[in-house]
């Protein structure tokens, strides 16, 4: 399968020219807004489908929106006519198409020029209103606001907001694409306008404290729910607009005469992640839990477990060697230690179930032989 990409050196042109490549469809046939009636027959002629996805939507002057919209739509659509292929096409047209601002009736006009090809020539073409698109390789002060914020919040510099509860219907541009790649695999779906999948709806004060959140993580350790939905779109927006020269950052390292303690990530319900070195000969632990969990995992080295039940006496010992891939889990009411027994330096990671709180700790000190 080919694909001619109309806007593709735009934010959801670039992105999907990468989806395509990974998809295994054959390099895609690039073009630009000024591409010239002769340059888009030319590639409709070669193309199997056409993502649309050039326009615009912030010109200098309103009229831009109509020649770049709706004008390059009606391009497209004489090329498409002239060279007698009914090919599919997906158009990226947005939710303010039901609107009656100049935006809108040009993106409107634009989805009316691809509704007429599909009648005359049979072709399917699916029109897509998006509402506002947010991900990687967004332009900050054009796409949208979460560009801006993610741009500016990732260097130090203030973001303005004027209406925290302005509502935002949002979708994320790798979400927006696999729509798209389903339609291309089986353009025989659905025709017509189409109302995306996994459009969230949320606030602009909703997504900056997001954002902040996240800003505020490499100080706190504490990371956001960042694994699903909209705030795992927001953090991936906002990590990919990290300059590489902050890609690294400091955590906390704790050192004493038997190694180090290194702290690296807290969550907000399901603990936190930490290392350890400790030197040949040395014992760390000899404390117990009330509720705690832990798990060990050694990475190098060769650490001996001791436990011993607070309540029965009951004793268990094991020995594990880096690179086992083996997790040692301690249980409450049970008095631990962890002594490195090798000739060279150990180095164990550990998770624990829950933040460690000062105030209150559930650490208490008894060793496990007495």
């Amino acid at each position: 399968m080919r694909v001619a990409i109309t806007g593709a050196g735009g934010f959801v042109g670039k992105n999907a020219r990468v989806r395509l490549r990974e998809a295994g469809v054959t390099e895609p046939i690039e073009l630009h807004r000024d591409a010239t009636d002769a340059q888009l027959l030319e590639a409709v002629s070669q193309a199997d489908a056409v993502l649309h996805l050039a326009g615009v939507n912030r010109p200098p002057s309103e009229a831009e929106f109509q020649t770049g919209n709706a004008g390059f739509t009606e391009r497209l659509v004489r090329a498409l006519e002239q060279s007698g292929r009914p090919l599919p096409v997906i158009y990226a047209s947005s939710i303010q198409a039901a609107l009656d601002n100049p935006y809108g009736k040009s993106k409107r006009a634009a989805e009316e020029a691809l509704q007429r090809y599909s009648e005359t020539s049979r072709a399917s073409v699916h029109l897509f209103r998006l509402p506002n698109v947010f991900g990687k390789w967004s332009r900050p002060n054009y796409n949208s606001a979460i560009a801006t914020f993610c741009h500016n919040l990732a260097r130090g510099l203030p973001i303005q907001i004027h209406d925290p509860a302005a509502p935002l219907r949002l979708i994320y541009v790798d979400d927006a694409l696999t729509q798209f790649l389903d339609v291309l695999i089986d353009p025989a779906g659905p025709v017509g306008v189409l109302t995306p999948r996994l459009v969230y709806e949320t606030t602009v004060g909703e997504v900056a404290d997001h954002l902040r959140s996240f800003v505020d993580s490499r100080t706190s350790l504490v990371s956001a729910r960042v694994g699903t939905d909209l705030v795992r779109a927001l953090y991936s927006t906002y990590v990919s607009f990290l300059p590489p020269e902050s890609f690294a950052y400091p955590v906390p390292r704790h050192t004493d005469p038997r190694g180090a303690f290194v702290e690296m990530l807290k969550t907000q319900d399901s603990g936190q992640f930490s290392y350890f070195t400790s030197h040949p000969g040395v014992t760390r632990g000899e404390h117990y839990h009330h509720s705690k969990t832990e798990k060990f995992l050694v990475i190098r080295g060769k650490a001996h477990f001791g436990f011993r039940n607070v309540d029965t006496d009951e004793r268990y010992e094991l020995v594990v060697e880096g690179g086992e891939g083996r997790i040692v889990e301690t249980a409450p009411g049970w008095t631990h230690n962890v002594t490195n027994v090798g000739t060279e330096d150990l180095f164990v990671m550990l998770w624990a179930n829950e933040i460690f709180d000062r105030q209150r700790p559930d650490t208490f000190g008894m060793k496990v032989s007495p």
